[in-house]
């Protein structure tokens, strides 16, 4: 089911590239990804779980709110990273010039669908 819900997401998103459901911790629990050349996917997804770990403590520390999404810009990609619960997230990658507004309105309209079947 979760394979199918990031399809959905990544082939929807034009410049689509992945889409991986993660746990805090770094571990994938499903992905789908197009080949991409010159990039591992799975990679970025674990180091940027990392990162979402001191983002996520530091919103608290900050008593700013929960954290629910966070994106980042490089000269390749846009990655978009939508929590779920405590500890899930599901991250985005697109091309640049991807539409990131069509990968981020996905990624909240599928993110109730993706809770659900974590339940």
């Amino acid at each position: 089911m979760f394979k199918t819900i990031l399809k959905d997401i990544v082939e929807g998103t034009g410049g689509g590239i992945g889409a991986v459901l993660m746990g805090y911790d770094g571990l994938a629990i499903e992905n789908f990804f197009k080949p991409c050349e010159g990039v591992d996917l799975q990679l970025v997804a674990v180091e940027y779980a990392n990162i979402l770990k001191e983002i996520k403590k530091t919103a608290e520390i900050l008593n700013t709110g929960n954290m629910e999404e966070v994106a980042i810009k490089t000269e390749r990609f846009h990655v978009v990273i939508h929590t779920l619960n405590d500890e899930y997230f599901v991250a985005l990658t697109l091309e640049n010039g991807g539409n990131f507004g069509k990968g981020r309105y996905l990624l909240m309209r599928e993110s109730t669908r993706l809770r659900q079947a974590l339940a």
